[in-house]
């Protein structure tokens, strides 16, 4: 087993500590520790964000132009996306 040496706050050596293999020998799986990382940060945000929706954005009340006879594709609103 693998020792590592406990320091105090002034950087003095107190004591030394056997590690265990079966913790710190293992090969570490990148994906599983992304997707921890992921999932840590997600968790803590807000989540108050929010889009405005057709009724709420301003203009766009009426039709451009008629259904029929214009010409141009229909259209219900000149807040369309394009």
């Amino acid at each position: 087993m693998p020792k590592i040496s406990v320091l105090n706050v002034k950087g003095e050596k107190v004591k030394d500590i056997k590690l265990n293999d079966n913790v710190w020998s293992i090969e570490p799986n990148d994906a599983v520790i992304y997707d921890a990382i992921v999932l840590a940060t997600a968790s803590k945000r807000q989540g108050t964000h929010s889009v405005k929706t057709r009724a709420e954005v301003s203009g766009g009340g009426r039709k451009p132009w008629r259904q029929k006879g214009a010409g141009n594709a229909r259209q219900g609103s000149t807040r369309r996306p394009r």
